[in-house]
């Protein structure tokens, strides 16, 4: 791959920034030093800032000003493992442009997303009023794998200290096809769950001696894939229920199974909780099979952040104005997609949004981004800032 000179489009700073972190091949939980550059960087601008390794996850939690606004940048700077080697066109950890693409392992999630949130505030910072805000960075090495000692874990923390975010703005790649034609404002939450079905054991030919682990099982799926979920609207999806696994143990085929383990995923809808939902779950379960053995894992709550009556004090109409300053157009305000660590942040006074460079590429062999998406993210972040934090 033959590498291209920089277009010439000022400013670059966030380009330069990217670059540095990208080298860093910090696969999660590992952050491989990019904290401690954000550190020095953030220093120099006026930041306090205080480092944490909670179970072999990095954290970084920095602050400027004192004033009653509190609005966070949240990122992370771990990513997915590069994955064959042979099959990158370059090094995954050694970025490089092409055709004013930029090539390389976070690339688009979401090391660029750190990079523009750099550049935007050294652009910035000395006009906003540290009497008015209270400007934070929230960064985690942990959001690629279990995600429980990285932003949750940032977010308990700000609590012990009575610490309540007003807004938001986390740095995920939101885009589908360039930078700021989506922006999300909330997400569905996420519950995985494992049935124990038990029947008896018993040979084939003889199934009145026997009971069926599978068929018992089976009544059990039919209960809970046909069960009615709320079907959303037209800002959020409704809730959904896939069965994931099934599983009988060792296989012969003249054996009737005598017990199941049932695996599924619950992707649902802010109108519930973990509580709710899975005291739902449980009495769908039991109501066909009262012996029937639930547990749950992998809670993701749901989140939706409203728009607020007063502007100034709103961080949608924020982005929304940034993006058509910096597109010409507004974006599609969108729900979609996976959990992320903005549910972490989210609450009824904090406002949370998500907007970053496109996704299509996120998690691939030859992850990229076109330069000018970066950029254009810059330009987003740089003029959210404004809107925030700005003098008056």
């Amino acid at each position: 791959m033959s590498i291209q000179p920089l277009p010439s489009i000022a400013p670059a700073r966030s380009i330069y920034f990217a670059e540095v972190l990208m080298a860093r091949a910090s696969i999660t939980p590992q952050d491989a030093g990019c904290q401690s550059y954000l550190i020095y960087k953030l220093e120099k601008l006026g930041f306090f800032c205080e480092k944490y390794t909670i179970n072999g996850v990095s954290n970084l939690i920095a602050r400027w000003g004192q004033g009653t606004n509190h609005f966070a940048f949240s990122g992370h700077t771990d990513v997915v493992p590069p994955g064959p080697l042979d099959k990158w066109k370059s090094p995954p950890f050694s970025p490089v442009i092409s055709k004013n693409k930029l090539y390389g392992r976070g690339a688009a999630d979401m090391k660029t997303g750190i990079a523009a949130m750099l550049a935007a505030t050294e652009r910035t910072i000395a006009s906003l009023d540290k009497e008015k805000v209270s400007f934070w960075w929230l960064i985690t090495s942990d959001e690629e794998g279990e995600a429980e000692w990285g932003s949750k874990w940032i977010a308990e923390y700000l609590a012990s200290k009575n610490v309540q975010l007003d807004m938001c703005l986390v740095g995920e790649p939101s885009a589908s096809a360039s930078t700021g034609d989506t922006i999300k404002i909330g997400r569905r939450g996420s519950l995985s769950g494992t049935i124990h079905i038990a029947g008896k054991q018993g040979h084939v030919a003889y199934p009145k001696t026997a009971v069926n682990a599978i068929h018992k099982a089976s009544n059990v799926i039919n209960a809970l894939t046909q069960y009615p979920f709320d079907k959303g609207s037209d800002d959020f999806p409704g809730t959904t229920l896939q069965i994931t696994h099934m599983d009988t143990g060792s296989f012969t085929d003249n054996i009737v199974p005598g017990a199941v383990r049932i695996e599924f995923n619950v992707r649902y809808s802010w109108q519930f909780n973990q509580n709710s939902l899975s005291v739902l779950l449980r009495s769908i379960i039991n109501s066909v099979d009262t012996e029937a053995e639930v547990s749950f894992s992998r809670l993701c709550e749901a989140y939706l952040s409203k728009p607020k009556s007063n502007a100034e004090h709103c961080l949608i109409a924020c982005v929304e104005k940034a993006i058509k300053g910096a597109t010409g157009r507004y974006p599609v305000i969108s729900t979609s997609g996976g959990t992320s660590d903005g549910r972490f942040f989210a609450s009824e006074h904090t406002q949370v949004v998500e907007v970053g460079v496109p996704n299509t590429t996120i998690h691939q062999i030859n992850e990229h981004i076109h330069v000018s998406d970066l950029l254009t993210l810059e330009d987003i972040y740089t003029d959210i800032l404004k809107c925030v934090g700005g003098r008056r």
